[in-house]
């Protein structure tokens, strides 16, 4: 018969079973147990994930905390699927592991001596969760002592980590102890999403040593790492790391080494581990250098202020420049409704754009603010309430202080807001809106376009009658206050338009033909109008009626054997399409303010008709893909003056123009508008290219070509886009941009990529980047060089930053910034 007793280990109560003539007086024989305790890895493994947490959750560089819920383990019974949750980790049972209650132990002898029970060699206890491995364990069941020596190992088989120690001495009565030469490992906890690197190491840690108090935990000479040892690439490293399970970790006197080179030093890290674990603290600071602002250093304050609320602060100074400002304050106040506040500002000394007559300076101050405020609610009943406002104060310093280049040749400021409710087949909208063009960075140089508010109700086609001839019927409706201005004139304060537009619509088939005909009429009622170019305060009623005839052909196919590279089979379709469109009541077009596309309705008499090719391939697994498409259209006007609205010499926009192309041609009547052809190309390598060939020109005017590929490891991306010039319709435009590289974001090795952009009219390079990255197995590197060029702005910028993987990366170079 076997006596089981009690040896815990790090805090884990073991059932142990000896043999009989060891047997106490007075002990009664029971079955080997395991009693659920305290676990033996407590202190190694309580370290570990406290310490993984920590360097996980990004904290020594002071960025925005988020909570992520803590791993719990699921059941060991637990062996399918949960419907409820499918990304569910399943417990697979190990081959010849012990049932959920019971406990291997394996030793050389096993001794009772008074109040000591001894393992002797070979040491090795396993459950079904954990093996616990050591030369020698040794416990006193009077002072709670154990004591495991020699080639201390733990296995967390589900968690996946592994602990080792030299020696430890530790009382599971006072839950104090020591341990010697500490060393473990813990999986990656991989997070993949844009902008980290990643990689399958382990988290790898190690101590001189370290002593649990009570609920503390101390490591004294330690660091931690996700890079291969011996040589690790980067460690954090300090003598001092002091956690509390599910309150904080600190790191005293820390350094961040790459290459045992320290980069980054501070006396104190925190860390929360609680489950909001957000915390106030100093964001790391910053520099950098750019030839117009010379050298740049930064730092900020992250204000946790509650659950709900939080705040930042950034100040960069320029040495050429001043002092640039950045606050961002964001908040939830209730489920359903939350905010965010952000804005830069930048207090510029100014830059020197040339001298006067007596040999003084010319100083140009191009600072300014930008606000931008986004926000949400849930109303409740189906409604809901969005908005934006984007304040920007010149475009001046859009185009000279922003680190985007496509942020910086955008000439367009919006802020709008609106609550919206739908239901059914209806809808119904409360706007407000302000649109603000910038038409160069000269003062005042805009065009802005404001709703204030505007109410729409929409209902989208739906049928009311289905026997013999079907009829849908559908509506868009508006009633607001509007108002623009520009340079050359503004409206009052509010204009009122008010816009009802019902539609019905009915369909009839025959042979594969579909003719599908629809019926509009157009109400519009404005407050405010042009009379001889000037605006007035008289009113201006548009009534007009609107006929659309939609004829779709058969379709023409034909199936070819396809070449061997391409697929099985290539099948050939041409589409012809053809539309009548036809609108009448518009008299005074020059009458009308232009506010949006509800005022570019002109009358109108033609015919749109157009042809589409397509070819499809179908593979040996006979998925069916279409390769090629092309397709041409073309309108054909009855209707040269559009009623009266095109007005030669001017440039012309009106809804029949822009439904067709967005490129302008009326400059004057004509009887046809330019073809237009559409040609794609998705067959290893993407193409499209857009060109409007324009008879009554003689050529060519817009083109606008694109071309994407990959292959590898290598990729491609070109562009070039030419617009003719004319002196009524537009300015001539002729820029190529393009971008090759090879690698991706987690390739290992290098990987570099070039994009440039480059004006042909002006023979000069408006942007450029050309990033260097270089990856390991744990962390990577990245140089960027970027040059702008856009009149306003002529700078070259360096910047730098380090990636460490599945935690995230710091330094000047932005996620938004890179290539990839």
């Amino acid at each position: 018969m076997l006596q089981p007793f009690r040896i815990p280990c790090y805090g884990f109560r073991l059932s142990l079973p000896v043999s009989l003539s060891t047997l106490l007086p007075g002990e009664d024989p029971i079955n080997v147990r395991n009693i659920n305790g305290r676990k033996c890895h407590a202190i190694s493994s309580s370290i570990l994930s406290a310490l993984v947490a920590w360097i996980l959750s990004n904290s020594f560089w002071a960025s925005a905390q988020v909570y992520r819920p803590p791993f719990v383990p699921p059941p060991p019974a637990a062996a399918q699927v949960n419907p409820a949750n499918p990304n569910q980790k399943i417990r697979v049972l190990r081959p010849d592991a012990p049932g959920p209650k019971d406990m291997n132990v394996e030793a050389t002898t096993q001794e009772v001596e008074g109040e000591w029970r001894r393992l002797r060699g070979n040491v090795k206890i396993e459950t079904t969760e954990m093996s616990l491995q050591a030369d020698s364990v040794d416990y006193n069941s009077e002072t709670g002592q154990v004591q495991a020596k020699g080639s201390v190992k733990f296995q967390h088989f589900y968690n996946g980590d592994k602990i080792e120690c030299d020696h430890a001495d530790y009382n599971v009565d006072s839950e104090t102890g020591k341990f010697y030469d500490v060393r473990g490992t813990s999986p990656a906890k991989i997070e993949s999403r844009p902008g980290i690197l990643t990689t399958s190491n382990p988290f790898y840690f190690q101590g001189e040593w370290a002593e649990r108090i009570h609920e503390k935990y101390i490591l004294h000479s330690g660091f931690i790492t996700d890079c291969k040892v011996p040589r690790p690439w980067w460690t954090l490293r300090g003598p001092k790391f002091e956690v509390i399970p599910g309150e904080h970790a600190i790191a005293y006197h820390a350094s961040f080494r790459i290459r045992g080179i320290p980069v980054f030093y501070a006396p104190a890290l925190y860390k929360s581990l609680k489950k909001s674990p957000r915390k106030s603290g100093f964001l790391t600071p910053n520099a950098g250098h750019s030839s117009l602002r010379g050298y740049m250093v930064g730092a900020g304050y992250y204000w946790a202020i509650n659950r709900s609320y939080d705040a930042l602060y950034r100040a960069q100074y320029f040495t050429q420049r001043g002092l640039a400002h950045t606050v961002d304050f964001r908040g939830k106040v209730k489920p359903g409704t939350d905010f965010n506040v952000s804005l830069y500002a930048v207090n510029d000394r100014g830059i020197k754009i040339g001298a006067d007559g007596n040999g003084n300076d010319i100083i140009q101050k191009q600072g300014g603010e930008l606000l931008s405020v986004q926000g949400r609610s849930d109303l409740g009943n189906g409604w809901l309430a969005r908005g934006e406002i984007n304040y920007l104060s010149s475009f001046l310093f859009r185009q000279s202080f922003t680190e985007s280049f496509h942020e910086a040749i955008f000439s367009e400021s919006r802020s709008e807001g609106f609550i919206t409710k739908h239901w059914s087949s209806y809808g119904f909208n409360v706007v407000v809106d302000r649109e603000e063009q910038f038409q160069s960075s000269a003062p005042d140089d805009k065009i802005i376009i404001g709703k204030l508010p505007e109410l729409q109700f929409l209902s989208r086609d739906h049928q009311i009658w289905d026997k013999g001839l079907p009829l849908w019927i559908s509506l868009d409706s508006s009633a607001g206050l509007l108002r623009r201005t520009e340079p050359e004139f503004q409206t009052r304060q509010f204009v009122d338009r008010v816009d009802l537009n019902p539609r019905i619509t009915t369909a009839l088939y025959w042979k594969g033909f579909s003719l599908v005909p629809s019926f509009s009429a157009h109400e519009t009622h404005y407050g405010s109008s042009f009379q001889d170019g000037v605006v007035t305060g008289n009113n201006f009623t548009r009534s007009a009626r609107e006929v659309e005839v939609d004829l779709i052909m058969p379709s023409l196919a034909r199936i070819y054997k396809a070449p061997k590279w391409m697929g099985d089979k290539v099948k050939h379709v041409i589409e012809p399409r053809a539309e009548y469109h036809y609108v009448t009541g518009v008299n005074d077009f020059e009458r009308i303010i232009r506010f949006d596309q509800t005022d570019l309705l002109s009358n109108t008499n033609e015919v749109r008709y157009s042809l589409a090719n397509r070819f499809f391939v179908k593979g040996a697994d006979g998925a069916v893909n279409e390769v090629v498409s092309w397709e041409l259209s073309q309108a054909r006007y009855f209707d040269p003056t559009f009623g009266g609205a095109v007005v030669p010499g001017h440039r012309n926009i009106v809804e029949s123009e822009s439904d067709l192309t967005g490129f302008a041609f009326l400059d004057g009547p004509r009887n046809y508008s330019p073809i237009v052809s559409v040609l794609r190309v998705q067959q290893k390598i993407g193409v499209e290219w857009r060109t409007d060939y324009d008879p009554l020109r003689g050529g060519v005017s817009n083109s606008g070509f694109t071309a994407d590929a990959r292959w590898s490891s290598y990729f491609v991306s070109l562009g070039h886009y030419v617009v003719k010039s004319d002196p009524v319709l537009s300015p001539s435009s002729n820029q190529f941009r393009g971008l090759i590289g090879f690698g991706n974001q987690n390739r290992k090795g290098w990987n570099a990529a070039f994009s440039s952009y480059y004006d042909f009219k002006r023979g000069l390079v408006q942007f450029s980047t050309m990033e260097a990255t270089y990856n390991t197995d744990c962390c990577g590197v990245s140089v960027e060089y970027r040059r702008f060029n856009i009149g306003t702005r002529d700078e070259t910028q360096y910047r730098v930053a380090f990636a460490i993987s599945n935690v995230g990366t710091f330094g000047t170079l932005k996620k938004q910034e890179r290539i990839f």
